[in-house]
């Protein structure tokens, strides 16, 4: 349609006017971009949400036991190792109230029953830290026995808040390996003439005292020093008996002749002595020790002497 046709024609400039009115009144349909309140004309309107948490959970952060690092137990007693639980409450640190947690070695269950080889609990864990705040340290303490398995143990920890809300996490730790012993304090060999020849055996028990099975090991020196009293088996009052005349074996019936010389260096005893399992009984074995008291040195008065016995891996 030509603009001059439009100008001389008055029909068709109804007809546009009309178009034109019809596109001006769709435009103003479409709606604005959303805000907040009524639009003008009421078809959209937004609201807002709002809620007042009164209550969040406890978090632990972390449990680590021993500062992170592996720890060796006390031998022929317990260790006290203590596990920290670390806590964020955003209610405040103090509205945590209660805190439990299991020690335990990893082969086990958190739910298994206490045995002193393998597994601990506290139910009564206490607060000993806070930021003033939201974050509250708690410390869980297990007194660990000496023949406690050595490798990876985990702790389990449980927390509540005043709400009763629970929060439980996990940690890990590393018990060393022990080896120790202990023996009996004294081979008394009692009176004894020169050329004398021990007529029955002087038991010397070894105990494991930690937590892995030990070889044990003997030698021995005059007096109580390794160097003056080196190459003998006691220093006497007047000379001396040599490292020879001192013997030992595992068996009480074995002879004098039999039975295998003590020396100034470590050797073998053949004697294992496995780990303690059960919580009421240690493990013990024995050495058995015979001496003679020989003319060549001719020895007189009291005589003392050491045996080392050491714990050795097998």
């Amino acid at each position: 349609m030509k603009l001059k046709s439009l100008l001389v024609n008055p029909e068709k400039k109804i007809i546009l006017l009309i178009v034109l009115l019809l596109v001006v009144f769709s435009l103003s349909k479409i709606p604005s971009v959303v805000s907040w309140g009524n639009a003008s004309n009421y078809k959209n309107y937004s609201v807002r949400t709002t809620v007042n948490v009164t209550n969040s959970y406890p978090e632990i952060l972390n449990v680590s036991c021993n500062n992170g690092t592996s720890f060796t137990l006390n031998a022929g007693t317990t260790k006290t190792i203590d596990c920290i639980v670390e806590i964020r409450d955003y209610n405040g640190w103090n509205d945590i109230n209660y805190a439990n947690a299991t020690f335990y070695y990893y082969l086990n269950e958190s739910s298994d029953p206490n045995d002193n080889n393998e597994h601990y609990t506290n139910g009564s864990c206490i607060n000993t830290s806070n930021d003033g705040q939201y974050l509250a340290n708690w410390t869980c303490s297990f007194d660990v026995w000496h023949y406690a398995f050595n490798g990876t143990w985990e702790v389990n920890s449980t927390v509540n808040d005043s709400y009763g809300a629970q929060d439980n996490d996990y940690g890990n730790a590393t018990i060393d390996a022990l080896l120790a012993l202990n023996v009996t304090p004294v081979i008394n060999f009692g009176n004894m003439a020169v050329t004398d020849t021990s007529t029955s055996s002087e038991q010397a028990n070894i105990t494991n005292f930690g937590n892995v099975d030990i070889n044990v090991t003997v030698f021995g020196f005059g007096g109580d020093d390794v160097v003056s009293g080196a190459g003998f088996a006691m220093l006497c009052e007047q000379r001396n008996l040599t490292l020879p005349n001192e013997r030992f074996d595992l068996s009480s019936a074995t002879g004098y002749a039999a039975m295998t010389k003590i020396s100034g260096i470590a050797n073998q005893t053949g004697l294992t002595v496995i780990r303690q399992t059960n919580d009421s009984q240690q493990e013990i074995n024995a050495t058995y020790w015979r001496l003679h008291i020989n003319l060549t040195t001719n020895p007189f008065g009291i005589c003392n002497g050491t045996v080392v016995f050491s714990a050795e891996s097998p």
